[in-house]
C-alpha cells in the first residue's frame, strides 16, 4: 500500500502484512478505493515462524507465539495449540475482511482522537462502483468487494480507481492526485533508469511485469507504459453528459 502523509501513513505501513501487495489505492474525501492482490501461494508456503512474525507486525499474538518467536522450546501440547493459532492467523492474513479491519480501525482511532469524537470514521452514503481483484471499497462503515477475473476487468477497474480523484475534481491530472498509487508510479518511473523493470517500481505496490511470457516474474501482466497510456486516454474521453476530465 502506498505511504501517505499525515496520520494515515502508519495505517498503510501496518496493513502491508495482511495482503502482500496492493495494486492501487485512491483516497477520496469520505471513502477510498483499493485493488488488491492476494498472494495465496506465498502465504500457504510460509513456515509457522513466518506466519507468527507477520501476525506480530499487526497484533501481540499469544504468550505461546511470543515464546515461539523468541526461540523457546515448546512442549508437544503447546506446539499443537500454537499450530491451531497459526492456522487461523494464516487464514486471516489472506482475508480481505481482516485487511479492511486493520486498515480502518487505526484510521478511526486517530481521527476520533483528533476530532474528539467516537464511532466510525468512514461514514458516507453507499457509492456503487467497480472495485475488486480481490479488490475492496469501504464506505459508510462497511466495505464491498468484487473479484476481477481477467486482465480486461482488472485494467478497467484500475484505471477507474486511478482517475477517481480527477473525476471528483480533487486533482487536475494523475501526477497531481495525492494519495494515489498512479502518482507514486509516475514519480518513481521518472526517477528510475529502467522503470519497466519490477525491481525499479515502487515498493509496496504490485509491479507491472510486462506481457505474459515464459519465466515471467510475479506481477501485473501489462507494460507500465501501456497502462499509463490507458489512464491518460481514459481521462481524455469525452461523453455526452460529462466534460473532459482533463486536457
Amino acid at each position: 500500500m502506498i505511504p501517505v502523509s499525515g496520520w494515515p501513513a502508519s495505517c498503510y505501513k501496518i496493513i502491508g502484512a495482511v495482503l502482500r501487495y496492493c495494486q492501487l489505492n485512491s483516497s477520496m474525501y469520505n471513502h477510498y478505493h483499493v485493488v488488491l492482490h492476494i498472494n495465496r501461494e506465498q502465504a500457504l508456503a510460509w513456515s509457522e515462524l513466518e506466519v507468527v512474525e507477520h501476525w506480530h507486525r499487526l497484533f501481540k499474538g499469544s504468550l505461546l507465539s511470543q515464546r515461539f518467536s523468541q526461540g523457546e522450546a515448546l512442549s508437544k501440547a503447546e506446539q499443537n495449540t500454537l499450530s491451531e493459532q497459526v492456522c487461523e492467523w494464516r487464514s486471516r492474513l489472506m482475508s480481505i475482511s481482516w485487511f479492511m479491519r486493520c486498515t480502518n480501525e487505526p484510521v478511526a482511532r486517530e481521527a476520533n482522537h483528533e476530532d474528539k469524537a467516537t464511532g466510525r470514521f468512514w461514514a458516507a452514503p453507499a457509492h456503487p462502483c467497480a472495485h475488486g481483484a480481490c479488490a475492496s471499497l469501504h464506505i459508510g462503515g462497511r466495505f464491498k468487494s468484487q473479484a476481477l477475473l481477467d486482465e480486461k476487468a482488472l485494467a478497467a477497474c484500475m484505471a477507474y480507481v486511478d482517475l477517481n480523484p480527477i473525476r471528483a475534481r480533487m486533482a487536475d491530472s494523475p501526477e497531481q492526485s495525492d494519495h494515489t498509487s498512479i502518482k507514486q508510479r509516475i514519480g518513481q518511473g521518472l526517477k528510475a533508469h529502467q522503470p519497466y523493470k519490477p525491481e525499479q517500481q515502487p515498493d509496496g505496490l504490485f509491479p507491472f511485469a510486462g506481457y505474459p511470457r515464459k519465466d515471467m516474474p510475479d506481477g501485473l501482466a501489462f507494460n507500465l507504459a501501456d497502462y499509463l497510456e490507458l489512464v491518460d486516454w481514459s481521462g481524455r474521453i469525452m461523453s455526452e453528459d460529462k466534460k473532459r476530465l482533463y486536457s
